[in-house]
């Protein structure tokens, strides 16, 4: 029997990414994929620590792996993301020396020389660093994925330099990054060629593409680049700054067909002194301009956008300008955090976590509560309506796919639906998700019964 590995990954898109090119990596050393640690020979553990709450699993989760190392002393144990960083591991490394392998996040090479070091030192062979620079730019998901995977992430910035104070991104994955072109295109070839049928570019700030190489391509010229690839139907790209979303990009999105009408630009807050505060550098009317172009130049588009609550100092008055500003814009997700102090950055640094966790919780139901309504009453909009769908996957007997602008929708059909584009006629719409009927169906396909609470 070959030798085996499995992958724990938590976290964002971006880990969701590494962990697919980890497991290729692996795959070309000649490991094969299971889904039980017990019978792996190699584990990775692709760590999230942007809260306190993710990083708590991540320990939790390492710490329930040593018996299984004591009782095999062989298994090897890759601990990665970014629990481990950019900066060095010696703390780490001393809390948990049964971790054979540290990792830094986007970056399989110190796992892939741990495995080769006794066979080929391939820390100094020039054969297996070449192997490893033509895998970046021929990029092929895992076996156990490939003809599974109907969307995928393609990085195209690593790390962050801007330095908002609550975030603690730039200090795990270090400064920004561009990937080339070529790589990039590449990557998204070898992922069509897999039967992947959508890209989603991922960067902590996406629409900053290309600012760090000196006459550089941007998003926007990246994106027409990848609508010329054969085979992709849908492009995405997240996440957005709103200081960097230009005309041209909007206008670019506007006009080419692959590229969908989804935009994901978190505010983070809607009072002045708030955002000052987390270093965002621009006002609660930029965002309301900014939101009202959108809308101008991309039609039919979605808008996606980040808060959180709970914020060091924030009165009772600036949260309700944060709920105020999302009541009036009716956007059609808000991705909701509480505030979590994260070691290093500059709010753990300057300022106190002072507002208390029950206030917290009170702040983050509300702005809930809210946005349930708004999704419920923007989904109501698309009833009776036909829209493409782009299916992804059988769950509980229910066909799910997403409408362009990443609308959760589920159908029941006897046929086979992965990967197509079908037109869907909406039934029934809740918050969360919604449900249709395949036009002309067949004599099994039929509307499913509308469930009590649909969530995507």
């Amino acid at each position: 029997m070959g030798k085996r590995y499995t992958i724990w990954t938590a976290g964002c898109q971006m880990n969701i990414a590494d962990s697919q090119r980890v497991g290729a990596a692996l795959e070309r050393l000649g490991y094969d994929w299971t889904d039980r640690p017990e019978d792996a020979d190699v584990i990775v553990l692709n760590t999230c620590v942007v809260r306190q709450s993710a990083e708590d699993k991540a320990y939790g989760r390492l710490m329930s792996l040593r018996p299984l190392k004591a009782r095999k002393p062989d298994l090897v144990i890759n601990l990665m993301g970014c629990l481990v960083g950019v900066r060095g591991h010696e703390r780490l490394k001393q809390r948990f020396p049964f971790v054979d392998v540290f990792s830094p996040p986007s970056d399989p090479e110190p796992l892939v020389a741990f495995l080769t070091q006794n066979q080929v030192k391939a820390q100094e062979d020039a054969a297996t660093r070449q192997r490893w620079a033509l895998m970046d730019g021929d990029l092929l998901l895992p076996r156990h994925l490939q003809g599974r995977v109907v969307s995928a992430f393609v990085p195209v910035v690593y790390g962050c330099s801007h330095a908002c104070t609550f975030c603690i991104i730039p200090y795990r994955r270090g400064v920004e990054r561009s990937r080339p072109v070529g790589t990039i295109v590449a990557e998204a070839r070898a992922l069509v060629a897999q039967g992947v049928k959508e890209i989603t570019l991922l960067g902590q700030i996406v629409d900053r593409y290309g600012k760090d190489i000196p006459d550089g391509p941007n998003l926007a010229q990246l994106l027409r680049l990848l609508h010329d690839i054969e085979g992709l139907e849908r492009i995405r790209f997240l996440t957005s700054h709103p200081n960097w979303m230009t005309d041209e990009l909007l206008e670019t999105v506007a006009a080419l067909p692959k590229v969908m009408p989804h935009i994901e630009v978190p505010v983070q807050a809607g009072d002045d002194e708030v955002l000052r505060r987390m270093k965002r550098g621009y006002t609660a009317d930029d965002y309301r301009r900014l939101v009202a172009r959108i809308r101008a130049i991309i039609p039919e588009v979605a808008i996606a956008t980040d808060v959180i609550v709970g914020f060091p100092g924030e009165t009772e008055a600036q949260f309700q300008r944060t709920y105020d500003l999302l009541a009036e814009l009716k956007l059609d997700v808000v991705h909701l955090a509480r505030y979590s102090q994260r070691p290093g950055t500059v709010a753990a640094r300057r300022l106190p976590d002072d507002v208390p966790e029950e206030e917290k919780w009170r702040r983050f139901r509300l702005i809930e509560a809210l946005q349930k309504d708004i999704a419920a009453e923007i989904n109501r909009r698309y009833l009776g309506r036909t829209v493409e769908v782009l299916f992804e996957e059988k769950v509980k007997g229910r066909w799910k796919g997403r409408t362009p602008q990443n609308k959760l929708v589920f159908v029941e059909s006897d046929r086979d639906l992965k990967g197509r584009i079908l037109p869907v006629t909406i039934t029934w719409t809740g918050p969360w998700s919604m449900i249709g009927r395949l036009p002309h169906p067949r004599a099994r396909d039929a509307v499913i019964a509308a469930p009590a609470s649909a969530q995507a």
